[in-house]
C-alpha cells in the first residue's frame, strides 16, 4: 500500500512538472502535431498517477485483494511505457518509438481489469 501511494505521488508531481514543461516550454518548440501527442501522454500519466493513488487506497481497504499490487505495477509499466513513448516520440520525432506505446496501453487495461477482479 505505501509503495504504491509513494509512487502515485511521485508520478503525480512529474505530471504536473512535465504538463507546465510542455504548456510553457515546449509551445514554441513543437509542432502542432508533436504538441497533442506529447499532451496525450500528459493526460494518460495524470489519470493513471491517480489510479496508482486509488489503488494505494484501496490496498489498505482491501487487504485480502493480493491483485491489487500487481494492478498497481501495471499501472506504473503503462505510465512508463505509454506515456514514456509518446514524450520521448514528440521530443525526437523518431516515429518508431510509436510501437511501444500499445504495450503501455495494454499494461493499463491489464492494471485495471486486476482492479476490476480485485474489488468483485
Amino acid at each position: 500500500m505505501t509503495s504504491l501511494l509513494v509512487l502515485g505521488s511521485l508520478n503525480m508531481f512529474l505530471v504536473v512538472a512535465l504538463g507546465a514543461f510542455g504548456a510553457h516550454g515546449l509551445k514554441n518548440k513543437l509542432t502542432e502535431d508533436a504538441m497533442k501527442v506529447y499532451q496525450t501522454g500528459v493526460q494518460y500519466h495524470m489519470a493513471h498517477a491517480l489510479g496508482l493513488l486509488l489503488i494505494g487506497v484501496l490496498s489498505g481497504q482491501l487487504p485480502e485483494a493480493s491483485l491489487l499490487g500487481t494492478a498497481g505495477w501495471l499501472l506504473f509499466a503503462g505510465i512508463v511505457l505509454f506515456s514514456g513513448s509518446l514524450y520521448a516520440l514528440s521530443l525526437t520525432g523518431i516515429r518508431k518509438l510509436g510501437a511501444i506505446t500499445p504495450l503501455g496501453g495494454l499494461a493499463f487495461l491489464a492494471g485495471w481489469i486486476l482492479v476490476l477482479i480485485s474489488v468483485l
